[in-house]
């Protein structure tokens, strides 16, 4: 199948196909006339891909995961496992960032509140 097939089953624009390509995680063959070829597993691994994309993996964590998808062995599951914890480590480490800076605005927001009060009272 050609590119607009794939984007078609898959929901994947071909933009993005490209960019899978240009990341390594997607390998199509030519044609004779230069047109990329896809079979039916570019189409699971384009729709785990868009999985791994979702959970909020990198391109370039997920490129580390390739080979479990391509060969897998225990060995390769056990990288694919490391590289996951990797990632929700880094995810649950920006999530409480993001809670300290949400519980700072709210003092923020919170001290502004008492100053304005008191102007309005004098």
């Amino acid at each position: 199948m050609r590119i607009g097939e794939l984007s078609a089953r898959t929901g994947a624009s071909r933009r993005s196909l490209r960019y899978y390509e240009q990341q390594g995680l997607l390998a199509s063959t030519r044609s004779p006339s230069g047109q990329r070829c896809y079979d039916d597993e570019h189409v699971r691994r384009v729709a785990l891909i868009q999985v791994f994309l979702a959970a909020g993996m990198s391109s370039r964590t997920i490129v580390r995961l390739v080979p479990c998808m391509t060969e897998p062995d225990m060995n390769r599951a056990t990288q694919a496992m490391t590289a996951m914890n990797e990632e929700r480590t880094r995810l649950s480490s920006t999530i409480d960032g993001l809670v300290a800076a949400r519980e700072a605005l709210d003092h923020l927001i919170n001290d502004n509140r008492t100053f304005l009060a008191n102007l309005a009272d004098g």
